[in-house]
């Protein structure tokens, strides 16, 4: 079983940047497909960014393209997500979430994973 905890959101001003982290319990972090998805008000869920256990990296949503960086290191059991150039409309509650044995090409569809944080508020002013 894994445990995530996401922190590093926040209120910023258009144009700024934030880092989440996702930190993982338990010894098989390495083994396992990552993600980042949001939510916002009245919203689905959706897909931002994921990384496999090989650190191959699907395609990033045109939303955040150019924009957000997803990495991990699996000697500290933790998922980043460096965005930058904050839009108003990246508003919304970001979640990790691992899985196993995803084909890197399915990482953007959320039922493919398991284990889910709590998430974290990220708030964007014009």
């Amino acid at each position: 079983q894994v445990q995530l905890v996401e922190s590093g959101g926040g209120l910023v001003q258009a144009g700024a940047s934030l880092r989440l982290s996702c930190a993982a319990s338990g010894r098989t972090f390495s083994s396992y497909a990552m993600g980042w998805f949001r939510q916002a008000p009245g919203k689905e869920r959706e897909f931002v960014a994921a990384i496999n256990w090989d650190s191959s990296i699907p395609n990033y949503p045109d939303s955040v393209k150019g924009r957000f960086t997803i990495s991990r290191d699996n000697d500290k059991n933790t998922l980043y997500l460096q965005m930058n150039g904050l839009k108003p409309e990246d508003t919304a509650v970001y979640y990790c979430a691992a899985g196993l044995h995803i084909a890197t090409m399915n990482l953007r569809f959320r039922t493919l994973y398991r284990y889910w944080g709590q998430g974290t508020q990220v708030t964007v002013s014009s």
